[in-house]
């Protein structure tokens, strides 16, 4: 179950919906091209559906899992209403707290720090808004790369959709509970930042 945590790359593809409410994601090793994990929001509340659909999309709760292909769930990311700044929790397949993460105020190009369990700061997601690409930073140390990936004309024209790639730094230890973190950063920066 926890091999497809300790790859290095990754495509993500959004679901393609002109008029969708939840974020759902397909997640790719790109070298074999098969979908290893699948990105859901499952239990989407009626007024959040309605909410989704104004400027106040920014601010709805979310309760994201990532599951396996075969339906085993490793990462639960949740998020209540939000106001000002997002505050983000991660859990793990049996829902303890892993960790989470915590919107910058006043950050240029969005930035977030990726938070142990006791709140502790493992890492810092750095952006900018010319480009789309974001750094998962330890000081001076790059523990991933995240990049959009042009999904096409038709695509990025009459939807929401957005492709991703995510590479992590080999040196990252596997199974280190950071995998996890940074694989859930990464739909976070969608829904927290760029929507």
């Amino acid at each position: 179950m926890t091999d497809v945590i300790n790859k290095n790359l990754y495509l993500i593809k959004e679901h393609v919906g002109i008029f969708k409410a939840a974020n759902n994601y397909d997640i790719y090793d790109p070298e074999s091209g098969e979908i290893i994990m699948e990105c859901r929001e499952p239990n989407l509340g009626f007024f959040t559906k309605l909410l989704r659909f104004t400027d106040y999309k920014r601010m709805t709760p979310f309760d994201v899992q990532i599951r396996t292909s075969d339906e085993q769930r490793l990462i639960r990311i949740q998020r209540g209403i939000s106001i000002f700044l997002s505050k983000v929790e991660v859990r793990d397949h049996n829902n303890e707290l892993l960790g989470g993460f915590a919107q910058k105020l006043f950050s240029i190009g969005g930035k977030f720090d990726v938070l142990d369990q006791n709140e502790q700061v493992l890492c810092s997601l750095e952006g900018n808004w010319v480009g789309w690409d974001f750094y998962f930073k330890d000081g001076e140390t790059t523990l991933a790369h995240v990049t959009k990936k042009w999904g096409g004309l038709g695509a990025e024209m009459f939807t929401s959709a957005d492709n991703y790639v995510l590479e992590i730094n080999p040196e990252v230890p596997a199974e280190h509970p950071i995998r996890k973190l940074i694989l859930a950063a990464v739909m976070c920066i969608d829904m927290v930042l760029k929507e």
